[in-house]
């Protein structure tokens, strides 16, 4: 059994903006495997289904970003998921946009969604994959940076970054997460 969790904000003044690129991901993953997002437990949507014979389910946390943890150790502990097979997709501003960074473990930064889950998972040791969506100008605009709207030009470069990925959070549930990290976090041609 594994769980592939997006971080967001539930509400719809949020859709569409950088802090949602989790909820965007999972979207493109359930598009992907033909998992229907619709169920409503743990204070998550979620979505179940199966790729090669393994169950998976997918969920956005309903409990806004900062208390995301909430949500998703309720669904580990109920469904006793042992660390190594939960994937969190969540928004980086260290990465830039349109790319992303995949990890087998690791500290939460400065992202509070992560932070969360560390809290209440009681621990770091699962994987995640960063999805970059740049820095903002000065320090000073950290949050209307991540929940502001994004402007038009800049949608399709961070709509890359969440088609990536989809990709390899498909991959990880195929091949693991070493192959993962080998296949995606480095640079290619494509990407330029």
């Amino acid at each position: 059994m594994y769980l592939i969790v997006g971080l967001g904000n539930p509400e719809p003044e949020y859709a569409n903006t950088r802090h949602n690129m989790g909820f965007d991901a999972i979207n493109k993953i359930a598009k992907e495997l033909n998992i229907e997002l619709k169920k409503t437990r743990f204070n998550a949507i979620l979505g179940e289904g199966m790729l090669d014979g393994k169950k998976v389910f997918l969920i956005k946390p309903q409990t806004f970003m900062n208390n995301s943890g909430e949500s998703v150790e309720a669904f580990v502990s109920f469904y006793k998921i042992p660390m190594e097979k939960v994937l969190v997709l969540y928004d980086d501003m260290d990465t830039e946009i349109g790319r992303i960074r995949v990890r087998a473990k690791g500290g939460a930064g400065s992202h509070n969604g992560m932070k969360s889950l560390i809290k209440e998972l009681n621990s770091e040791e699962f994987a995640r994959i960063r999805i970059g969506i740049g820095k903002p100008k000065t320090e000073f605009d950290r949050i209307d940076y991540v929940i502001g709207r994004v402007p038009k030009e800049e949608q399709a470069e961070l709509q890359k970054g969440v088609d990536r990925a989809k990709d390899a959070a498909i991959y990880w549930l195929k091949n693991g997460i070493d192959n993962t990290m080998n296949r995606y976090n480095i640079k290619t041609s494509e990407e330029g």
